[in-house]
C-alpha cells in the first residue's frame, strides 16, 4: 500500500473513532508546496469540524494526537485546522529501491487485473488517408491502451472497419473514373465520391497490376473496385498508423459482420422495439433520453448506419469483453444515447459502454491557420504532418489535452529546441540524466538507501517518485492521458531543479554521490517509462540549436 492511502486509511478510523463518517474518497490529500510545511497537508478536520461542533483547528489537534502511521515522521495541526504530515527519511528513500529494482515495472497495477476491455480507435473510412482528426484519435487511443495495459487490464485494440455502405460505392465509382483517366478515357469523379491523391495512387497499382483489363466495362466490375480500393486504402492506413507507432491488434470488418447476418440477427432482437412509420422502421430511443426516435431501416428497405453499428456493439459484448472503451469524433455526440439505448433494449448493460469524444484539432503554422477539407484533397494529412514534424511532439502535443477539448497545434513550437517546447523539454531532461550516469560511473555501484537525500529539491523529486502510481490510476480511472503529460512535465521540472541546486558527481563526498545518483537512475526510470504510456521515445542523446548534447 502507498504511504498516502496510508494515511487516508488511518484519517478514516480516527474520524470513526470521534464518531465522524466519512469515506476514503471524501478524504482530501494534497502535496504541500512548502517542504518544511510537510510532505502531505489534508483539510479533513476544516470539512468536518461544523458538523462536530468544534473549531477546526480543535478538531485538528485531536486528529493529530491520535495519528498513527508507519512512514509518518510527525503530525502537525496548524491553524486554521489543517493536518500537515512528514515522512521519515526512509520512507521518501525506500522508493529508490524499489524503483531501481522494477525498473520498467515499477508502477504496475493489478486493479484491471483479469478484466478484459477492448479499445475501439481510429476507425476511419478506407476511402482515403488519415487526416488531424484521425491521428488525434489514434495518439489518444493508443495512450490509453498503454495505460491501461500498465494499471493491469487485459487490452485489445480495435479498428472497425466500415467496408460496406454508400460511402464503399462511392470510393468504387471514383476509382474506376482516376483507372479509367490513366488510358486516356475522360470520366468524372462523382460530386460526392473521393478526389484525394491517394485513389490515384490506388489507380496506377490498379493498373501496373491489371494494365487495362476493366477497361471496357468498368461498371460492371464495380465490386471488384469497391474491395480493391478499400483494401488497398486499408493498408496505406496501417502504414501511416505504423509510423505514428499504432497498431491495433484486431480489424473487425462491417461486410463480414453483414456476411454473417449479424445485422438481420440484431434487426429481429429488437423487433418489440421498433414500429413503422411512412414506410421506414424506427427504434424507440427516446426513452432513454434521445431527442427524436431513430430509423433503422429506410423507406427504400435500405439499413441506416445506425443499425449495422449496433451489430457491431453486440458483436464485440458477444466476444465477452467486460469493458468497451470507444472514441469517437465530437460529431457523434448524439450518437451515444441511441447506441446505448439499442443495446440497452438488447438486454446488454450500456454501463459497460464508455464512450470518449475527441474534439478536432486547428493546424498552426507561421501564426496562419490550415484550412482542412478531406473531399477536396486539401486535407493536411497525418501522413504530411509526421514528415513536417516528429512523431514525438505529435503525439505529445495531441494527449496534452482532454481530448474532449479542442487543441490547437502549432507546428513552429512543436519543431522548437528549447525548453519552451515542452516534449522537448521533457526528452532533453533524459538525455540529461543518461550523461550524468555515464559520467558518473566511476561511483558504481549506487547507495540505494536516499537517507542522505534530505534537501528540499532531492525530497520533491522522491514524493513525485512515489506519486508515479498514482498518476497512473488517476490517468486510467478518468481515461484521461494527459494525467501523464502533466506528470512528465512535472517530474521534468523537479530533475532540472535538483541538478541546478544538488551537484551529483563530487569526490570530495563520494557517499552523497553514490546516493544521488541512484535519485538520478531512479528518475530516469520512471521519466522514460512515464514518456513510454503517450508512445513518445525517450533518447539518450539530444540536439540543442547548437550542438548534441548528453547532459549540460
Amino acid at each position: 500500500m502507498d504511504i498516502q492511502s496510508s494515511i487516508r486509511q488511518e484519517l478514516q478510523r480516527i474520524a470513526n473513532e470521534l464518531g465522524i463518517e466519512v469515506s476514503l474518497e471524501q478524504i482530501q490529500l494534497s502535496k504541500s508546496d512548502n517542504r518544511e510545511h510537510g510532505d502531505y497537508a489534508s483539510n479533513i478536520a476544516f470539512q468536518k469540524a461544523k458538523s462536530m461542533g468544534k473549531k477546526p483547528i480543535d478538531l485538528a489537534q485531536e486528529f493529530a494526537s491520535r495519528f498513527q502511521c508507519e512512514g509518518i515522521e510527525k503530525v502537525e495541526a496548524v491553524f486554521p485546522g489543517f493536518l500537515n504530515f512528514f515522512l521519515k527519511s526512509d520512507e521518501m528513500g525506500a522508493v529508490i529501491e524499489e524503483i531501481l529494482e522494477k525498473k520498467e515495472h515499477y508502477g504496475d497495477l493489478e486493479f484491471g487485473k483479469n478484466v478484459r476491455v477492448d479499445i475501439e480507435y481510429v476507425s476511419a473510412n478506407p476511402t482515403g488517408t488519415l487526416h488531424l482528426g484521425h491521428a488525434r484519435g489514434a495518439a489518444l487511443g493508443d495512450s490509453i491502451s498503454r495505460i491501461f495495459k500498465k494499471a493491469g487490464y487485459d487490452v485489445t485494440r480495435e479498428y472497425y472497419i466500415n467496408d460496406a455502405g454508400n460511402q464503399i460505392d462511392h470510393l468504387g465509382e471514383s476509382l474506376i473514373a482516376r483507372y479509367l483517366e490513366l488510358f486516356g478515357i475522360r470520366r468524372e469523379v462523382p460530386e460526392d465520391g473521393y478526389h484525394g491523391e491517394e485513389i490515384i495512387e490506388v489507380a496506377k497499382k490498379m493498373k501496373e497490376e491489371y494494365g487495362d483489363k476493366f477497361v471496357q466495362d468498368p461498371d460492371s466490375h464495380l465490386a471488384f473496385f469497391k474491395e480493391y480500393g478499400s483494401k488497398m486504402l486499408l493498408e496505406f492506413i496501417k502504414r501511416d498508423l505504423a509510423e505514428f507507432r499504432v497498431k491495433q491488434d484486431v480489424y473487425t470488418s462491417e461486410k463480414a459482420i453483414r456476411a454473417r447476418g449479424g445485422v438481420e440477427k440484431t434487426l429481429e432482437k429488437l423487433k418489440p422495439y421498433l414500429y413503422e412509420k411512412d414506410g421506414a422502421l424506427f427504434l424507440n430511443t427516446t426513452k432513454d433520453g434521445d431527442d427524436k426516435d431513430r430509423v433503422l431501416v429506410k423507406s427504400d428497405g435500405s439499413y441506416t448506419y445506425l443499425l449495422p453499428d449496433i451489430a457491431y456493439h453486440v458483436d464485440k459484448f458477444e466476444r465477452h469483453f467486460d469493458l468497451l472503451i470507444d472514441l469517437f469524433g465530437a460529431d457523434h455526440h448524439g450518437y451515444v444515447t441511441r447506441l446505448k439505448s439499442a443495446l440497452s433494449d438488447l438486454g446488454y448493460d450500456s454501463k459497460r459502454l464508455i464512450v470518449s469524444l475527441v474534439q478536432m484539432v486547428r493546424l498552426f503554422k507561421n501564426g496562419e491557420e490550415f484550412k482542412m477539407s478531406k473531399r477536396t484533397g486539401n486535407a493536411i494529412s497525418m501522413k504530411e504532418l509526421v514528415e513536417e514534424c516528429s512523431v514525438d511532439a505529435i503525439r505529445y502535443f495531441f494527449v496534452s489535452r482532454s481530448g474532449n477539448s479542442h487543441l490547437d497545434f502549432d507546428i513552429d513550437l512543436a519543431k522548437t529546441l528549447g525548453s519552451e517546447n515542452p516534449v522537448y523539454y521533457a526528452q532533453y531532461t533524459h538525455a540529461r540524466l543518461c550523461g550524468i550516469l555515464t559520467n558518473g560511473a566511476s561511483f558504481l555501484p549506487y547507495d540505494k538507501k536516499g537517507d542522505k537525500l534530505v534537501s528540499k529539491s532531492e525530497k520533491n523529486l522522491l514524493l513525485l517518485l512515489k506519486e508515479y502510481p498514482k498518476a497512473i490510476t488517476s490517468a486510467c480511472q478518468e481515461i484521461e492521458p494527459y494525467k501523464i503529460t502533466n506528470y512528465v512535465h512535472s517530474l521534468a521540472v523537479s530533475i532540472n531543479d535538483f541538478y541546478t541546486k544538488c551537484r551529483v558527481l563530487d569526490d570530495a563526498d563520494v557517499a552523497l554521490s553514490k546516493q544521488r545518483l541512484a535519485l538520478v537512475d531512479a528518475c530516469r526510470i520512471v521519466l522514460k517509462d512515464a514518456l513510454s504510456l503517450i508512445g513518445v521515445s525517450a533518447p539518450e542523446r539530444m540536439m540543442s540549436k547548437e550542438k548534441e548534447v548528453s547532459s549540460l
